[in-house]
């Protein structure tokens, strides 16, 4: 099935072509729900959660956009309304970072296979989640601050002792 028919066929609501486009999309999309929780079950849900909106909002899609950015961007919203509603950055969250970059000096624990997606995922949740936002899918500062309900300080906080911790990971991690 083409990519055209697959479009069509959403603006129609056909369950086929939903079911198309998700097949097409959803092992990408997990990778991004992955980047935001460790726990697999979750990011399951969340991707799950994510595609239910895409087929609700798809009269929204505007075919001169991309459409794995489209569904991306509301694969990532979907991931911060989760965020959001179980979440609560706080200083101790470093505290956590701590412990783990201490734990990480047996070379056993992080084979040379790791990679910096492992290393991300150590981080904890506020962190990585704010990371993710600002490093990767491109949110200013103030932008995250709305999103998640917090100070465009904490923002910028965390990321700062988020780079600091992948910096020891990383150092840790090639030191091998």
């Amino acid at each position: 099935m083409e990519l055209d028919e697959i479009i069509e066929g959403c603006y129609e609501n056909s369950r086929k072509h939903q079911e198309a486009l998700y097949n097409l999309y959803a092992a990408k999309m997990l990778g991004v729900c992955l980047t935001y929780t460790k726990d697999r079950d979750l990011a399951q849900d969340i991707l799950h959660d994510g595609f239910f909106k895409v087929f609700k909002k798809f009269h929204q899609y505007d075919t001169s956009w991309s459409l794995q950015g489209w569904i991306r961007r509301i694969i990532v919203n979907t991931a911060i309304d989760h965020f959001r509603k179980t979440n609560r950055i706080s200083p101790m969250d470093f505290q956590e970072a701590v412990y783990l970059v201490g734990s990480y000096n047996n070379a056993a624990e992080i084979s040379k296979t790791a990679d910096l997606s492992m290393l991300i995922n150590m981080l904890p949740t506020g962190a990585r989640t704010i990371f993710n936002l600002y490093t990767i899918e491109g949110y200013k500062h103030n932008e995250i601050a709305k999103m998640l309900s917090i100070s465009e300080g904490t923002s910028k906080s965390q990321l700062s002792k988020a780079k600091s911790v992948l910096r020891e990971l990383v150092t840790k991690y090639y030191e091998r």
